[in-house]
C-alpha cells in the first residue's frame, strides 16, 4: 500500500537563503491533492513581541492561487459568527 500524504507537508530551516528576504524555513506541503512549495519567515508582534511564522504559499504545476497575498494576510483573527 502507498503513503497517501494528503493534507501533509515538511517545512525545515531554509539553508540556501539568497538574502535577507528570503524565507527562513522552506518545504512543500498537499492541499486536498494538490502540491504547493511552503515558505516560512519568523516574525515578531509589535504590540507584545510575541513570535509567529508568516506563510506563503505557491502552487508547484505553476498555475495561479486563488490570492496572491500571503497566506498571513489572508487569514484573519475575526471570529465570522
Amino acid at each position: 500500500m502507498a503513503y497517501d500524504n494528503t493534507n501533509t507537508g515538511i517545512l525545515s530551516r531554509n539553508t540556501k537563503r539568497r538574502s535577507e528576504k528570503s524565507s527562513e524555513f522552506s518545504g512543500n506541503i498537499n492541499v486536498e491533492g494538490v502540491e504547493y512549495w511552503l515558505d516560512a519567515w519568523v516574525k515578531e508582534r509589535k504590540a507584545d513581541g510575541s513570535k509567529f511564522f508568516s506563510l506563503a504559499l505557491k502552487r508547484k504545476d505553476g498555475q495561479q492561487a486563488k490570492s496572491n497575498a500571503p497566506l498571513s494576510e489572508q487569514l484573519s483573527d475575526e471570529i465570522p459568527f
